[in-house]
């Protein structure tokens, strides 16, 4: 935890106040007693009414004291917490935003939603209580063991007694409780993953009737989380009882010893009284920082969770001198280029070479699994070959800053993704200052002003998060209007018309053919018709170029490309 201390720094002011309200706080509830003490063996041992009302007017002024420094570092330590969340969630998300797809899979998704929400809530949590109890708990237990040695050294040995019992009970509840709650977090993400999974595939788990297995599964991830919280607060629940009797016992002592002392007139009444409070204080102190062991441990294995996720550098960076192109026309080059996946046996792609000028189109085809979307996510960046080159106007990707590359590119994935907002707006995150005309453009371009237009408020219609309430058609369009509006040197088509009628495939190729001239086109293609008139068609098998040429050589030359066309086409169209 001391490694996010550093995330405290803006905030050293409330902290520094909420300790030193702390410290008058403990100082108001120490000195109680004494004046308790003074009002019983000075006022109403001898009667003195005046006496009563002086000391007991000046206890409320001292209460009062420790109850506005109390509200006061309530407030503060909450400011504090909340800040410090604010800025760990704003690092954690601005760091996960550089990692590469490569330290996406490291992790997981649910994993990252958990670490960066709850793990920090239980953080912040221990936070509040750490700036309040890190100074009182210290200041009661040793100061109440001051105070009480001062009334009455003799009668002290009960605590001596009975606070090696307390701290004892915490190391064991400690021991015990560190490992469940790491096993906690983990069967959170679990359980976050499951949840996840039900949602974003709630189409599929109805389609296919699968409903009461999911709820199979998520009732096991939940009950193998709500097992271990059980364990944990069966510790709790043991903890409570067991230091209650022990400060129960402890105040019987006194009393027992106390009334011994008093009557062979060593210790007065008042004296035993304020000797009570003390010990309860001291008894508080240590039940407060057994609230502290327990609740350490689990925001320690939180915080070991975010400086994990902290910690990992990634494996993209920016040059520290970046090369400008040689030239800005979206010339792209692979020279051998080779690339694995951590763990894999084989490679994805191996000794690749071709290279795409502008405006041509380049497409690329092959079977499920031949390494068609490895190679396209080599261009901008999102991994990094791992051995020859991918050059862009002349330069080595990995030479230019990841802005200035991605800026040249105009990427539709395969899975079209849309954000919730305005379908303008969902346009408009390819190219932000775009003018209304500019999205008009791109959306007739990419053949969906004719739906857009049918919408009840056109192009302010609100899309539905994860755009549910628009068919996958729809979607691929947007985002490929998403891409041209941009304008880009580089345009890169994931398998983006798969969705897409024939018809309306031959339309948009069209329209792009007119819109792309000044550009480089890449597309990735399961259907034949789709690619069949590229300026270059790249035939890959099992990470390998098969072939490299247009259709008509390529039916001539590729036996894997003459394979996939006559899966495909009649003989008619072939002809």
């Amino acid at each position: 935890m001391l490694k996010l201390a550093k995330f405290l720094k803006p905030f050293q002011f409330p902290v520094m106040l909420v300790l030193v309200l702390v410290l008058l706080q403990s100082l108001s509830e120490l000195y109680l007693p004494t004046l308790m003490a003074d009002i019983v063996d000075k006022g109403v041992v001898t009667g003195d009414t005046h006496y009563i009302w002086k000391i007991g007017g000046f206890m409320l002024i001292v209460a009062a004291g420790g109850m506005i420094c109390s509200v006061s570092a309530s407030f503060f330590s909450a400011k504090a917490a909340s800040g410090f969340g604010k800025l760990l969630r704003t690092k954690i998300f601005s760091h996960v935003g550089d990692f590469s797809l490569q330290e996406f899979d490291q992790f997981g998704t649910a994993s990252l939603i958990t670490r960066t929400t709850n793990d920090i809530t239980q953080i912040q949590q221990v936070l509040i209580m750490m700036l309040r109890m890190m100074v009182m708990a210290p200041m009661m237990c040793i100061g109440g063991i001051i105070m009480a040695l001062s009334k009455d050294a003799k009668l002290s040995l009960v605590l001596a007694v009975a606070i090696p019992i307390l701290i004892i009970i915490i190391l064991i509840v400690q021991r015990n409780a560190i490992p469940l709650f790491k096993a906690m977090q983990v069967k959170l993400d679990n359980l976050n993953r499951v949840l996840r999974e039900n949602l974003t595939g709630i189409r599929v788990i109805r389609s296919f009737n699968r409903i009461e297995h999911e709820k199979k599964r998520f009732d096991e991830a939940s009950w193998d989380l709500t097992q271990t919280a059980i364990k944990v607060n069966k510790l709790m629940a043991v903890m409570m009882p067991t230091m209650m009797i022990i400060l129960n016992l402890t105040t019987v002592a006194i009393i027992w010893f106390g009334g011994i002392r008093i009557s062979n007139g060593h210790m007065e009444v008042g004296d035993m009284m304020a000797f009570i409070q003390y010990a309860m204080q001291i008894m508080f102190s240590f039940l407060m920082l057994s609230m502290m062991f327990v609740m350490i441990p689990r925001a320690s294995v939180s915080a070991g969770r975010i400086i994990e996720v902290l910690d990992i550098t990634a494996d993209i960076k920016n040059p520290t001198t970046p090369r400008p192109p040689v030239s800005s026309n979206g010339e792209v080059e692979f020279q051998n280029v080779s690339f694995s996946y951590p763990g894999a046996e084989m490679p994805a792609i191996s000794n690749i070479s071709f290279k795409m000028r502008q405006g041509e189109i380049t497409a690329i085809i092959g079977g499920t699994g031949s390494g068609k979307s490895t190679l396209i996510n080599l261009i901008p960046r999102f991994y990094d070959a791992g051995s020859g080159k991918v050059l862009v106007d002349g330069i080595d990707v990995r030479e230019m800053t990841q802005e200035l590359l991605r800026k040249k590119i105009g990427f539709v994935p395969q899975q079209a993704v849309l954000f919730t907002g305005t379908i303008s707006e969902n346009i408009l995150y390819g190219k932000e200052e775009a003018s209304d005309e500019e999205v008009r453009h791109a959306a007739e371009i990419a053949q969906a002003a004719e739906f857009i237009n049918e919408m009840p408020e056109g192009y302010n219609t609100l899309i539905a998060q994860g755009g549910t309430n628009v068919s996958g058609g729809q979607k691929q369009r947007l985002s490929i209007a998403r891409a041209l509006v941009r304008r880009p040197e580089i345009y890169i088509f994931d398998d983006s018309f798969s969705a897409l009628d024939f018809k309306t495939d031959a339309k948009l190729r069209a329209a792009l053919k007119e819109e792309t001239q000044q550009s480089t086109v890449l597309i990735v293609a399961q259907r034949v018709s789709t690619i069949i008139d590229a300026d270059q068609i790249i035939v890959l098998d099992n990470g390998e170029i098969a072939g490299i040429g247009k259709h008509k050589e390529l039916m001539e030359t590729s036996k894997v490309y003459r394979e996939i066309v006559m899966s495909q086409l009649s003989e008619e169209e072939i002809a």
